[in-house]
């Protein structure tokens, strides 16, 4: 192993035990302070680091990182939906006093322009998979991108959908476009053909297993022709968020179309994907029985060899230098 890659699993480790021996994960100081670091410390490009390749006991501790991440993620959207809906007459006017809203303003352009890059037009109808108690993602997308789109916004709390639901409530826009669904995706079947998108949280399936029953679940139910994005992680960054198996979602009756690797603050990879046209259903586990200066400027870019795409992405602004790899 590399002394880069060493040095950079040593910092990662040595944040682990401080993170992992904390009484509480809710915001405060201590707590805010010890996940920059991890951020800061997961985000620059680690080409030489292969987290398949890991211990098993580093793989634990990964594993481990990333429902700590989710869990002190959660508690901090938590924490901000009930000072915006609590501080507010209008919250969707001062979502910016969210620590990393400007992160989510610069993935939901990333998004939009990925999704717009293979779909011709404006979906009536998307779904997002685990929205939580701040739905920046559906929020931001729904405002700003697809403002005539109806967005269903599912989630198992339904004191999470509860307080997503004051937030919007006094937009006369979003509160008619924004829909909140309590249940868990695994028992939503014949709905998911009404959605011409479906857009899965990152922390949706925090392990490769339960990634891989979402994913086999979304490919039984989706319509055909119908878009999924994903969000994954690439690198280092693989210590903060859950990897998706490219062979998962293909296995599962989707084509990937393209997948992006951004370097510059916006932590997720995104996984664009389609629902075949046609394909064996017997092939998929039930779960139940019934130009090329632009790119550089953007992040990481992987696009299948053995697809023709509609359009290779193109004019994305404001996104960090890329790497052009190819998937087998």
């Amino acid at each position: 192993m590399e002394f880069e890659e060493a040095s950079l699993l040593q910092k990662v480790c040595a944040l682990y035990n401080q993170i992992s021996s904390l009484a509480s994960l809710e915001p405060s100081k201590n707590v805010d302070t010890l996940f920059t670091q991890l951020v800061l410390t997961c985000s620059p490009p680690a080409p030489g680091l292969d987290i398949a390749s890991l211990s098993q006991q580093l793989q634990a501790m990964r594993a481990h990182l990333i429902r700590l991440c989710a869990k002190a993620e959660a508690l901090l959207e938590l924490h901000f939906s009930s000072i915006l809906a609590s501080s507010f007459d209008n919250p969707i006017s001062n979502l910016s006093i969210f620590p990393y809203y400007s992160n989510y303003l610069k993935l939901s352009l990333l998004e939009f322009d990925i999704l717009r890059s293979h779909c011709r037009h404006v979906p009536a109808t998307v779904a997002f998979l685990g929205s939580g108690p701040l739905p920046l993602s559906s929020i931001v997308m729904a405002s700003i991108h697809l403002k005539g789109t109806i967005f269903h916004n599912f989630d198992i709390d339904p004191a999470a959908n509860t307080m997503a639901s004051q937030l919007v409530c006094s937009d006369p826009d979003l509160s008619q476009r924004m829909i909140f669904h309590t249940t868990d995706v695994m028992e939503v079947t014949k709905g998911l053909k009404d959605y011409e998108v479906v857009f899965l949280a990152a922390l949706v399936g925090l392990e490769e297993e339960e990634k891989g029953r979402v994913l086999r679940h979304l490919g039984k139910h989706m319509a055909a022709g119908a878009y999924l994005m994903l969000r994954s992680a690439h690198g280092a960054r693989a210590f903060l968020y859950p990897v998706v198996d490219i062979c998962n979602v293909e296995a599962s009756g989707f084509e990937i179309l393209s997948v992006f690797h951004p370097t510059d603050e916006v932590i997720n990879s995104v996984v664009i994907a389609r629902k075949k046209l046609v394909f064996d259903r017997n092939s998929i586990e039930d779960e139940d029985e019934d130009d090329d200066e632009d790119d550089e400027k953007r992040g990481i870019l992987v696009n299948t060899s053995s697809i023709l795409l509609p359009e290779k992405c193109s004019g994305f602004n404001g996104f960090s230098p890329m790497i052009e790899e190819q998937l087998s």
